[in-house]
């Protein structure tokens, strides 16, 4: 179960444009890539060949999809994991669904556990 900070900070992430057009594309369609082997060892993002994908997708710059991809990763809306000779790189549902939980509840108007 997430803390309200720790909410706070997966809805703050959402709040920028780039990041929520970023994290639909993801939710909509989980992204299996190939590992850069230039990358640093311990940087999953830069190792990532998909988020080149990604960058030309949205006509954005690597920097920038890496930058916002370590944001939605930090906020725990994405999960990032290796398997071998490739990267997932796919919504945390368990995460989404708590948020919308979450803001169903304040719509609703109730008091309970979801925030």
């Amino acid at each position: 179960m997430l803390t309200i900070e720790e909410k706070v900070k997966a809805f703050k992430a959402l709040g920028h444009k780039t990041r929520f057009e970023i994290f639909i594309n993801i939710l909509k369609a989980p992204y299996v890539c190939g590992i850069n082997n230039e990358a640093k060892e311990d940087d999953i993002i830069a190792q990532a060949t998909c988020v080149g994908v990604i960058a030309d997708k949205f006509n954005y710059s690597l920097p920038t999809i890496s930058r916002h991809i370590k944001e939605l990763k930090e906020a725990k809306l994405i999960n990032m994991y290796k398997e071998g000779n490739r990267i997932f790189l796919e919504p945390n549902m368990e995460v989404v669904k708590e948020l919308a939980d979450c803001f169903n509840s304040i719509v609703k108007g109730e008091e309970n556990e979801h925030f």
